[in-house]
């Protein structure tokens, strides 16, 4: 079926007036917006939202609008079945890269859609706590306890989203996925090329369960699958990635008095300032006075894994844990308090409180996540997640289907990508997809962190290569890209 591409408004609306699913109760509507972001002047666009019910279960009920760009390519023989992208997180939003995307190679064969999920950025509504960022600032300024004031202003949040008329339950990646195929039925698309990142990774393989039977090919880079546990595995990625970049550096350093033993320094570091309280003098933006701010172990090692997420950051990390264990913070922890500080108020965290609560953390158990602390001491107490057990028992979403929770099975052709030094989604989640997926492949990216595959060149290219013959073996160098 040839894909009927929106060129006014009008042939949206009756585009999405043809596109009604069997047997569903309700139609998905398309309605013509501005685009908050626009590609080159070489190639057109089409911008609109998906209307579409907030929680399907109620499809009568309240609607939500979620943003697309359509970005053509110029290529007038170009094949029929586009690429279809959406962020990860969850809460990023999709539609960032379409003022970029003029450089992927696969636009040249292909068009590109980028689709804003349910709850982030330019969805309406957009699920934001807008007091959790002062509760954060606050709780240092005032040396209040922190956990305690980010649990009351997520409680806030909650009634505030609720009194607005927001039904938190339907905030999942269940209705993520059919949002995903509502948007492929109302544009008429007959084949279509997936491509997911962390979080949307997990969701790429939900539409590849729930709505297997129009997807070409599927991409995921450093994926988030939804039947692992996160909070379970969390200090286990990270060690694992602390361990790549200790492992790196005693094999490419000269200086071994300085860096040939980092693993010990670091661990017994960490480990023997416990719940150490260190002080820095901060001057915030637009004051005049200095402020004393208290920090413990998981601020600096939240500094530290913010480094490691960042593929140009990597390579300073030995030397900074060098200078935090000399005593040396000062610099590196203004920093840290800089992007708290001068964070702004509007956020995506009540999108991600529902998708995580409801499919992560209310499924995890509670005792394993602790056991992690006695295991790897010298990152206990770490705040490695927004959402947590206290954040999640006052936020109250339903948790979802148990189908979630489970592998999901296809013979759709899949290519799997991450990098060895990312601290969040490790190779190991690679091997777990590829077990249940026979027509799927694995690349590791060698000294590189979180989604490699979408922000290098290199993977930009092997993308290119895959989405020309999903069936055929993507071949890579070797050296900086591994296949397996």
């Amino acid at each position: 079926m040839k894909i009927q591409y929106i060129l006014s408004a009008l042939v949206l609306i009756l585009t999405a007036q043809r596109s009604v699913a069997q047997n569903q109760k309700y139609t998905p509507k398309i309605e013509p917006c501005a685009c908050v972001f626009k590609a080159d002047s070489n190639h057109k666009e089409h911008c609109a939202y998906l209307v579409v019910p907030e929680n399907r279960s109620k499809p009568n009920g309240k609607t939500i609008k979620l943003p697309f760009i359509i970005v053509e390519s110029n290529n007038p023989n170009k094949h029929k079945d586009p690429v279809l992208y959406t962020a990860g997180g969850p809460g990023a939003s999709s539609l960032h890269g379409v003022a970029s995307v003029y450089r992927r190679q696969f636009l040249k064969e292909r068009d590109y859609i980028a689709f804003e999920q349910r709850g982030t950025w330019f969805a309406l509504p957009t699920l934001s706590c807008n007091g959790m960022a002062e509760a954060v600032k606050e709780a240092y300024r005032k040396d209040l306890p922190l956990d305690n004031m980010v649990v009351a202003a997520a409680k806030k949040c909650r009634q505030e989203l609720i009194a607005s008329g927001v039904d938190l339950d339907a905030y999942n990646t269940i209705e993520n996925a059919a949002d995903i195929e509502d948007l492929r039925r109302a544009l008429h698309i007959d084949s279509i090329n997936l491509v997911g990142i962390s979080y949307s990774g997990g969701l790429m393989l939900t539409v590849m369960r729930n709505f297997p039977q129009h997807i070409r090919s599927v991409v995921l880079d450093s994926p988030l699958p939804g039947f692992v546990n996160y909070e379970e595995d969390a200090l286990f990625n990270i060690n694992d990635a602390f361990n790549r970049i200790f492992d790196n550096c005693g094999r490419d350093s000269t200086d071994k008095a300085l860096y040939g033993n980092m693993k010990a320094h670091f661990q017994n570091y960490f480990t023997t300032i416990g719940d150490k309280v260190f002080t820095l003098k901060y001057l915030e933006k637009g004051t005049k006075d200095s402020i004393t701010i208290k920090y413990r172990r998981s601020e600096l090692l939240d500094f530290l894994v913010n480094m490691l997420s960042a593929n140009d950051q990597i390579k300073h990390v030995p030397y900074i844990i060098n200078q935090l264990i000399a005593g040396k913070q000062h610099q590196y922890m203004t920093n840290y308090f800089d992007g708290i500080f001068n964070s702004g108020s509007r956020n995506t965290l009540g999108m991600r409180f529902s998708m995580y609560c409801s499919e992560q953390i209310n499924y995890a158990d509670q005792k394993i996540i602790d056991k992690q602390n006695e295991i790897f001491p010298y990152l206990a107490g770490y705040r490695f997640n927004s959402p947590n057990r206290p954040i999640c028992d006052c936020w109250k979403v339903k948790s979802v289907d148990k189908i979630a929770k489970t592998p999901v099975y296809s013979n759709i052709p899949l290519l799997l990508a991450s990098g060895d030094t990312d601290p969040y989604c490790r190779p190991f989640y690679n091997d777990l997809i590829h077990h249940f997926i026979p027509n799927s492949q694995r690349l590791i990216f060698t000294d590189k962190t979180h989604a490699p595959l979408l922000n290098t060149k290199v993977g930009d290219e092997l993308l290119a290569q895959f989405l020309a013959n999903p069936m055929q073996k993507v071949i890579p160098d070797g050296k900086s890209v591994v296949a397996y």
